[in-house]
């Protein structure tokens, strides 16, 4: 297969041989989806949010997931301690706003952490970026549905890219077409499915899978690409033999164990 194809199976076989611990600090409702995605496509996940060992966790770990889906105040100060550990480790960080926009406190939230060390990767839909640049003061917000996007991602491009430059972070956009800024230069990935959005936690599956990806290879852009590209390719292949959302949550997973290298 022509680019990016080839550097992607190259990852993906990274991934299998060294088996990279992903840490996650994610919300309730996605532990068990972004676990089995991340055993499926060959890493080993670690779901530690207690504040007394995240930072020795941490420093254990190729990569930190952080995700703000079902937030708590100690959940925070777990991900900034987090966070912090990771940075001064040089763990590469991925960042999931989950419904960015929606309250003030997520607002608050996503701030602190964001203002308290930089991510790798910064992963959302369309609402949750526009939303996430507003924040720092690169335009204006979207509206929210929950944790629902009401924003294309291509609406978002300009936003991600502003925040890209003054994070340091590359923006990846989910949507119909995904969008990986990293400042000026944009990716885009066509690949995916309708079905993927009737299954609840296939973003934050992407941003586990992302954090795989960031643990084998050191350039964030590249990265967060495959994964993207790999989430795509992954659930065109289960729609094609789904019934459902569920029997497509189950061949996805299979396609992701299956994808060969």
């Amino acid at each position: 297969m022509e680019q990016p194809y080839e550097s992607l199976r190259c990852d993906v076989a990274a991934i299998r041989e060294r088996s990279p611990l992903v840490h996650n600090i994610t919300n309730f409702v996605v532990m068990n989806n972004t676990a089995n995605a991340l055993l499926a496509v060959g890493a080993s996940p670690v779901m530690a949010h207690a504040e007394e060992e995240v930072e020795d966790m941490v420093r254990l770990a190729g990569a930190l997931v952080v995700n703000v889906g079902t937030l708590s105040p100690e959940w925070v100060r777990g991900m900034e301690r987090a966070m912090h550990a990771a940075q001064e480790a040089g763990v590469p960080i991925v960042y999931d706003p989950v419904g960015a926009g929606a309250t003030p406190y997520r607002n608050a939230v996503n701030d602190r952490l964001l203002r308290g060390a930089r991510p790798a990767i910064i992963r959302g839909n369309g609402s949750e970026i526009l939303a996430v640049a507003a924040g720092f003061g690169l335009g204006a917000a979207a509206q929210t549905k929950g944790v629902d996007s009401t924003a294309r991602s291509d609406a978002a491009v300009a936003a991600a890219s502003a925040l890209s430059e003054h994070l340091q972070s590359v923006v990846v956009i989910s949507g119909p077409t995904d969008y990986i800024v990293n400042g000026s230069e944009i990716r885009e990935n066509g690949h995916g499915t309708p079905m993927m959005a009737r299954v609840t936690g296939m973003g934050c599956t992407a941003t586990a899978v992302c954090g795989a990806f960031a643990a084998v290879n050191g350039d964030p852009a590249a990265a967060a690409l495959h994964a993207m590209t790999l989430m795509g390719l992954c659930g065109e292949q289960a729609a094609m033999r789904a019934e459902g959302p569920g029997s497509f949550q189950a061949a996805f997973l299979d396609a992701l164990y299956r994808f060969e290298v």
